[in-house]
C-alpha cells in the first residue's frame, strides 16, 4: 500500500526511475480498483498524465502495467501506440485492447518490424493475415503460414501457391497447411516434381527415362491422394477442375483404382458419365460386367480401356489394394498377361499408354512387394538354403621372362 501523498511526490519527482515506479503502481491499481467511482478517475488522469512525460522509461513502464489487460483504457493504448518504436511495437503485439480496425492502417503503412509485432499476436483474424501476406514479405509470409493456430484464408493460399518463383521453404509451408485448397495442393507437387526434374543431384542420381517415369508416377498418385481427401470432405471442384483441364485420362484412372484411391476413382467416373456418385458406388460393389461396361463406355472410353477397368474393379472387389503391395502387384500381373492373352502379342494402341504403364507398376510393385522378403524368411526359418558351389578360378599362369 502506497499513501496518495507518496504516491504524488513519486509522480514529481526527479527522477525517471521513480516516475516509472509510480506509472507502473497508478496502471496496476488502475486495473485492480474495486473502490469509489471519483477514485478510479483520479487513477484515470494520472494515467494520460504519464503518456506526457518526458522519459521513455516513464511512458514504457506504464505500457508494461497495461500491455497484457483488457481492461486498459483504449485511449491510453493508443497513444502509446503512437510512440516510440519499442513501445509502440510492445503494444501492438500483445495488447488485447486492439482491434483489426486499429492495426489496418499499421499493416498498410508499417515498417517491417511493426508488421512482425502484428505476426506476432496471439489472436490474428483471417482477415488481418491476408492483409499481412499482401505485403509480399517473405519472412513475414512464412511465419504466419508456419502458425498452426491461425486460419488463413483460402484464396490467399490459393495465390501463394500459384504465384511464380521456386521457393522451396515456401511450397512446404504452404503444403502444411490443412486448408490449403486441393487444386493448389495439386500445383504445388507440379512445382516439386518440375524442380526435381532439373536438380543437378537428381539428374545425376537417375537416367532420364527412369526419372520422368518416377516423376509422373508420384503425380498420379498425389492426384489421387488429393483427390480421395477432397471428394471425401465433399468438394467437388477438385475434380470439376481435372476435368475442366482435360486432366482425367485412362492411365489416371487405373491409377486410382489400383493404389486403392476407389473414393476418387468413382468420383471422376461420376462426373465423366454425368451420374451420380451413389449409382457409381452400387455398381462398382455389385453391378455385373455389362453394366460396368455401359458405365465406362457412357464415360467415352475406348471399348479396349472400358474392358481392362472391368476386369480390374472386379478383381478389386477381392483384394486389398490401397494397402497390400503384394495384391496389387498380383492384380498389376494378372492384368497384364490376359492382355498379353487377349491380343496374342499384339496390343492395340488405345491401350499401348495403358500397357506401359502396367509394365511400369509390375516392376516397381514387384521390387516393393521384394522388398525385406528373404529377410523375413531368415529370420523364420532354420533350414540351410541350397546354393551351388563356388567354383575355385584356376590360377593365373604367367609367361616366364
Amino acid at each position: 500500500m502506497i499513501g496518495y501523498e507518496a504516491f504524488a511526490e513519486l509522480s514529481h519527482s526527479k527522477n525517471s526511475d521513480e516516475r516509472g515506479h509510480a506509472a507502473h503502481l497508478a496502471a496496476l491499481a488502475y486495473l485492480d480498483h474495486s473502490g469509489p467511482a471519483d477514485e478510479h478517475a483520479a487513477l484515470y488522469a494520472a494515467l494520460i498524465g504519464f503518456l506526457d512525460d518526458s522519459s521513455v522509461k516513464v511512458r514504457a513502464a506504464l505500457a508494461y502495467g497495461l500491455l497484457h489487460s483488457r481492461q486498459a483504457p483504449r485511449s491510453v493504448m493508443l497513444s502509446l501506440l503512437q510512440d516510440s518504436a519499442v513501445i509502440a511495437r510492445a503494444v501492438l503485439q500483445y495488447s488485447p485492447v486492439l482491434v483489426d480496425a486499429d492495426l489496418y492502417p499499421i499493416v498498410a503503412r508499417g515498417d517491417i518490424m511493426a508488421l512482425t509485432a502484428v505476426a506476432q499476436r496471439v489472436s490474428i483474424s483471417p482477415r488481418l493475415a491476408s492483409a499481412l501476406i499482401g505485403r509480399a514479405d517473405r519472412a513475414l509470409t512464412l511465419r504466419l503460414l508456419r502458425r498452426d493456430d491461425l486460419r488463413l484464408d483460402a484464396a490467399v493460399l490459393d495465390q501463394l501457391a500459384r504465384s511464380p518463383g521456386d521457393d522451396a521453404e515456401l511450397r512446404g509451408a504452404l503444403l502444411a497447411r490443412k486448408e490449403l485448397p486441393g487444386t493448389s495442393r495439386l500445383a504445388l507437387v507440379h512445382q516439386v516434381a518440375a524442380s526435381l526434374r532439373t536438380c543437378r543431384m537428381v539428374k545425376g542420381a537417375l537416367s532420364p527415362d527412369r526419372l520422368g517415369r518416377l516423376l509422373r508416377d508420384g503425380a498420379d498418385t498425389a492426384t489421387a491422394v488429393i483427390g480421395e481427401a477432397e471428394v471425401v470432405e465433399g468438394r467437388e471442384a477438385y475434380v470439376d477442375g481435372l476435368m475442366g483441364a482435360d486432366q482425367v485420362n485412362a492411365r489416371l484412372l487405373l491409377h486410382a483404382m489400383v493404389t486403392g484411391r476407389v473414393i476418387f476413382f468413382a468420383a471422376c467416373i461420376a462426373g465423366l458419365a454425368n451420374s451420380s456418385a451413389e449409382k457409381v458406388f452400387t455398381l462398382l460393389e455389385s453391378g455385373s460386367r455389362a453394366a460396368l461396361a455401359a458405365l465406362f463406355a457412357r464415360c467415352g472410353l475406348p471399348g479396349a480401356v472400358g474392358g481392362l477397368l472391368v476386369r480390374l474393379v472386379m478383381h478389386a472387389r477381392i483384394a486389398d489394394l490401397a494397402d497390400d503391395a503384394a495384391a496389387r502387384h498380383y492384380v498389376i500381373t494378372v492384368l497384364t498377361e490376359e492382355l498379353i492373352a487377349e491380343f496374342e502379342g499384339d496390343i492395340p494402341a488405345e491401350l499401348e499408354e495403358v500397357f506401359c504403364y502396367l509394365n511400369e507398376q509390375n516392376i516397381a510393385l514387384a521390387r516393393k512387394a521384394a522388398r525385406g522378403v528373404m529377410a523375413a524368411f531368415a529370420r523364420s526359418s532354420q533350414a540351410e538354403l541350397p546354393l551351388p558351389p563356388i567354383a575355385e578360378a584356376a590360377p593365373m599362369q604367367l609367361p616366364a621372362a
